[in-house]
């Protein structure tokens, strides 16, 4: 039979305090151990993606050169925690970054793009040489023989020769 609202057992909905504690606490403990991970992949994926950027802009400057059948440079500088490169013509020293990452040029010189890399963001640029020279004919400006040294993660020292390669040296 029917019994009276009032004696009827209510149904329990919903969850107690110390049911959502412990859910909280897993999913912390959790997302706890996920997190470095996480870094890392952020860390990869900004670096890969400077690389990227790197490779596409140095394309983009021998472009330029043969485009503009005019020499094209790539001029590199660090400065206050930062890395900066300039795509330009003009001699190697005329044209340069500003602490915020614009291009400043001196005399006949013109910048055609500036890229400003912060530390802080955890990608830092290094080159072994002030700029790069793009020639519109040859697409660079150097030219005979060279040897490369090849520096990996765990400091092994690699040498190598680029076409053409010297005696003794692999090709690299």
């Amino acid at each position: 039979m029917n019994q009276p609202a009032a004696h009827r057992r209510a149904t329990q909905r919903g969850l107690t305090l110390v049911e959502c504690a412990t859910v909280l606490s897993v999913m912390a403990t959790v997302a706890s151990m996920a997190t470095p991970a996480f870094e890392r992949s952020v860390e990869r994926r900004r670096i890969e993606g400077t690389a990227a950027q790197i490779e596409t802009d140095v394309h983009f400057a021998r472009s330029l050169a043969v485009a503009r059948n005019a020499p094209v440079r790539i001029s590199f500088s660090a400065q206050d925690g930062a890395s900066c490169y300039v795509i330009h013509t003009g001699a190697a020293g005329e044209c340069g970054c500003t602490p915020a990452g614009q291009a400043t040029c001196s005399g006949d010189a013109e910048s055609m793009r500036a890229v400003r890399l912060d530390a802080e963001l955890g990608v830092d640029l290094h080159s072994n040489s002030a700029s790069m020279l793009f020639d519109p004919v040859k697409g660079t400006g150097r030219s005979g023989s060279a040897i490369h040294q090849v520096v990996n993660i765990m400091g092994r020292v690699r040498s190598c020769s680029p076409a053409p390669a010297i005696a003794g040296y692999k090709p690299c």
